[in-house]
């Protein structure tokens, strides 16, 4: 008997059906089977699921001899199943990979539930990817199992059929099946979860919803979806025969509202001239359904008026939003003029020598190389202001309560930085004003470049996607300083921006902890083990996959193989931090304590000194690492097509901090076998340190601020190159 009975009904897809099989039959957890059903598709549905089922002997086919839709093509596929466990897939969705094998661990843990209940991602035609919006009520549901009525949120997720596993034995006491017709999940999905006596969450997205351009059923515009009201009341029915569920009636009764005004709003569903009707028959139905006493407030309110009312109250819906819109488009420019106006005015008023304005990746807090500098002023420098530009109050709220802020777009915004004799800032700092005479911007970046930048991604047309390369130089001609950690930056800030900026050789402010090793309290707060070996995976974004997310290791196979006396702790790129990437297994690996996710630790470099290796591919977090003088490996399966798309300004292959592994297998055995932290990964090393951290001397960060801020001489890493600003105490050569 195997795990898992996927059944999978097939009619008029053939375009998408081999990559749909293909996702069930590669899965790493193999105890399955298939039950293909062709409900007498006319294209080569038929044909497709016989070659599987001929070289797959865990493909089954049922050819049924008339179309029957499908909710019936899925009845029809279950008395051939044998599972534990049953997962209906559309043949035109996918499992993602690992699925099965964490749908499979997280059954295990709870104990076997009537349902689980899984995350998805939805998949655009056009290769956009988009997580459900409402992951969180999986995650917030926690580890133990609960039913509906202990946790009502759990129906606030989309109601379909697919988003779940269900216990075999569960569906077959309590013979659950599918009505004709569409929406036929409605009257399977609310049944099945309010009988369910233990249902369990799983945060990790299992399934790719394909949104098609065109051919999904509930997008067609038709009288079918008159169907709706049919479903609700074999709903409604199903809970008024059961004394137990009476108190779920005005919930689904407020539910059946909703939904079918939702289906009437959509411009494709319904034909113009049945719309009339189809209110009319839902109020009807609203009406018979009510339960007594009920609430009936809100959007759903409309339900016990008329149609002409309802229309009326659509009309003034759209036009109240025309209005908001055309507001916007007035408001927006205005509000840009207004802070224009308000810079300029304070641009009138003298710069105070003493304000420093800092900003660090596009406002979001007291981070990198600009926070660095900011404590160091604080500390040799008390004299100066320094103020933080954030972008929300939110942000504003995580800030330490002595660090004074604005509000980024906000006129006391605008009326600081005008002020300001000094910017510090780590990115193209959008909404400065013009640069004022005697003003001094002085631009960190983040981190020693490996992948081409600025002017120099035109000749990478799919890297630049979306990056105003005229527009990004433009915000460049502000800086006066541009601060490097060796002589590569110095080159590459030089080529990919070409502006009017000097070059300080001072070293990355926010590599000196990392320099003089300081504390780190990450072992502590994660409660890992003294003896433990702590291995850093830190991937970087992917500019030839659009949302720049690629899964290039099983980070749960990663953990295993590396031991049970190492911890891999994983950082994602800041960029996918919100994105699909996590709720791909690592959010899960997480909760169940196999990794720890670090992508939302504020400090990079606590999660750094808490690392005894690390693991990267072409992330510039490598240039950090290496000031620790402690193993890197590369793992570069994909270094190719990356250094194609993206550019890169040397061949990290033939330089790289340590060994290269291109392939999981060969990653394992460099671990097993010690090799990761032998003589030639030190010799590597070296050299690598000895060119990408050429300046970094741990005094960075007071380097900035002595001569820049305050003028003074200071002995330095490197020398100013010609062009700097007169009056500067010159550095020498340390």
């Amino acid at each position: 008997m195997p795990r898992f009975s996927v059944i999978v009904p097939c009619y008029q897809v053939q375009a998408y059906l081999h990559e749909c099989l293909d996702s069930v039959l590669a899965q790493s957890y193999q105890d399955l089977e298939v039950i293909a059903v062709d409900d007498r598709s006319p294209d080569g549905c038929g044909a497709i699921l016989d070659e599987y089922a001929a070289r797959d002997p865990r493909v089954r086919v049922l050819h049924l001899p008339k179309n029957v839709g499908l909710g019936r093509a899925r009845n029809a596929g279950l008395p051939h199943a044998t599972g534990d466990y049953l997962l209906f897939l559309d043949s035109d969705d996918t499992l993602t990979p690992g699925a099965l094998r964490a749908i499979a661990d997280r059954l295990a843990e709870s104990g076997d539930p009537d349902v689980l209940v899984f995350d998805y991602a939805r998949t655009y035609w056009w290769g956009g990817t988009r997580r459900n919006a409402l992951a969180e009520v999986l995650a917030e549901a926690g580890p133990d199992t609960f039913t509906a009525a202990g946790y009502p949120r759990i129906l606030d997720l989309l109601m379909v059929v697919w988003n779940k596993v269900y216990r075999r034995e569960f569906v077959a006491a309590e013979g659950f099946e599918f009505p004709p017709g569409y929406y036929e999940d409605t009257p399977w999905t609310f049944p099945v979860m309010l009988s369910a006596r233990r249902i369990a969450a799983l945060d990790r997205i299992c399934l790719d919803y394909r949104q098609r351009r065109q051919g999904n059923i509930l997008s067609t515009t038709s009288r079918k979806h008159f169907d709706v009201h049919d479903q609700y009341e074999r709903v409604l029915a199903f809970v008024g025969q059961r004394p137990a569920l009476a108190s779920w009636r005005p919930y689904l009764h407020r539910k059946m509202g909703e939904h079918c005004l939702d289906i009437l709003a959509k411009p494709d569903r319904l034909p113009p001239a049945d719309k009339a009707e189809f209110f009319r028959r839902t109020a009807e139905l609203f009406r018979r359904w009510k339960p007594e006493g009920a609430r009936v407030d809100g959007e759903v309110a409309v339900l016990e008026g008329s149609w002409a009312a309802y229309r009326l109250r659509r009309q003034a819906g759209r036009a109240g939003r025309e209005a908001v819109r055309r507001a916007g488009a007035v408001w927006r420019p205005a509000a840009g003029r207004a802070r224009s106006g308000w810079a300029s005015l304070h641009a009138r008023r003298p710069l105070d020598p003493h304000l420093v304005v800092y900003s660090a990746s596009s406002h979001r807090g007291l981070l990198g190389d600009p926070a660095a500098v900011y404590r160091a002023a604080r500390r040799i420098a008390p004299q100066l202001r320094g103020v933080w530009v954030v972008r929300d109050a939110e942000t504003a709220a995580e800030l330490p309560p002595d660090v004074e802020h604005v509000i980024a777009g906000t006129r006391r915004c605008a009326e600081v930085v005008a002020r300001a004799a000094y910017l510090v800032n780590d990115v193209p700092w959008t909404g400065v004003p013009a640069k004022r005479p005697g003003s001094v911007y002085i631009h960190t970046h983040q981190g020693t470049p490996l992948k081409y930048l600025g002017a120099d991604l035109l000749d990478k047309p799919g890297a630049r996607l979306g990056v105003d390369v005229p527009q990004l130089l433009r915000r460049a001609d502000r800086w006066d300083h541009s601060l490097v950690a060796c002589r590569h930056s110095e080159l590459v800030y030089e080529r990919a921006y070409p502006c009017h900026f000097a070059s300080a050789r001072t070293g990355s402010p926010r590599n000196d902890v990392l320099v003089h090793g300081g504390p780190s309290d990450f072992r502590r707060r994660y409660g890992i083990p003294d003896e433990h070996t702590v291995v850093l995976y830190a991937p970087t974004r992917r500019d030839h996959r659009r949302g720049g997310h690629a899964d290039r290791l099983d980070v749960a196979r990663l953990a295993a193989d590396l031991g049970a006396d190492h911890t891999l702790v994983v950082r994602l790129h800041p960029s996918l931090a919100t994105g699909p990437a996590r709720g791909l297994g690592l959010t899960e690996l997480a909760r169940r304590g196999i990794v720890i996710d670090a992508t939302d630790e504020p400090g990079l470099a606590d999660v750094l000194l808490a690392a005894d290796a690390l693991i990267t591919d072409y992330s510039s977090v490598m240039f950090d690492y290496a000031n620790l003088d402690r193993p890197i490996v590369i793992h570069a399966d994909d270094w190719e097509v990356c250094r194609g798309t993206r550019g890169a300004y040397f061949d990290l292959m033939a330089e790289p901090p340590g060994h290269v592994t291109r392939s999981q297998r060969e990653l394992a055995r460099l671990f097993a076998s010690g090799r990761w932290r032998d003589s030639e990964s030190a010799r590597l090393r070296a050299a690598f340190r000895s060119r990408y951290c050429e300046f970094e001397d741990g005094r960075a960060a007071e380097r900035v601020v002595r001569t820049l801020l305050l003028d003074e001489p200071m002995p330095a890493a490197g020398v100013w190159l010609p062009g700097q600003t007169a009056g500067l105490g010159a550095l020498t050569s340390a």
